[in-house]
């Protein structure tokens, strides 16, 4: 029975300075690059995941075509191939074993949505390899984290949100997703980091 990491969405835009900022992006980041070098032996699998939106077009609706609501529309924002939708200068991956693109031409939230450049899904990924425990970490914790852990419970996975690496939109939202998530049967315990 193996163990995997989520890193997801730590990327520029959603850091401090990008298009759609979450406060303590940074220093998440950084955090997350700590535990990976005290902790990466004990993951078997460690999958960091990327908006990677289309340039052409509005993602199937997923970018405002004018005010956006930020429910179910956004900013522009980790458009592929830009400095927005690279990861955060602070999170190493060096410890990485899979990068997963989501979001291409459609709205994704989850990481489960996404699959790596040789077109495995996170499922597959986990399934081939045994793996039935999941830390999630990264942002924001109100959508993308919230989305990728609910998916991971939803897959049979035993899963742990370290919230000392995760940071979310808003302190509202973010407690609703993190009290959603506990009663999914997630586990919210910090890093140690």
């Amino acid at each position: 029975m193996g163990t995997a990491l989520f890193i997801v969405d730590v990327q520029n835009d959603f850091t401090e300075g990008g298009a759609l900022p979450v406060t303590g992006g940074d220093a998440v980041a950084a955090a997350i690059t700590r535990h990976l070098a005290a902790h990466a032996d004990e993951y078997e699998l460690i999958i960091a995941s990327r908006d990677w939106h289309d340039a052409d077009g509005d993602n199937g609706g997923h970018f405002a075509a004018g005010d956006p609501d930020y429910v179910d529309t956004w900013p522009v924002h980790c458009v592929a191939g830009t400095e927005g939708a690279e990861y955060d200068p602070a999170l190493v991956t060096d410890a990485v074993t899979h990068h997963v693109r989501k979001g291409q031409g459609q709205p994704a939230y989850s990481l489960y949505e996404g699959a790596t450049e040789d077109g495995e899904t996170v499922a597959e990924l986990l399934t081939s390899r045994g793996i039935l425990e999941v830390d999630v970490v990264g942002l924001a914790t109100d959508h993308c984290v919230r989305a990728s852990a609910l998916d991971a419970i939803e897959h049979g996975r035993r899963v742990r949100v370290l919230t000392d690496l995760v940071a979310g939109v808003a302190p509202d939202s973010t407690d609703a997703a993190l009290a959603e998530l506990a009663h999914a049967g997630a586990e919210l315990a910090e890093s140690g980091a």
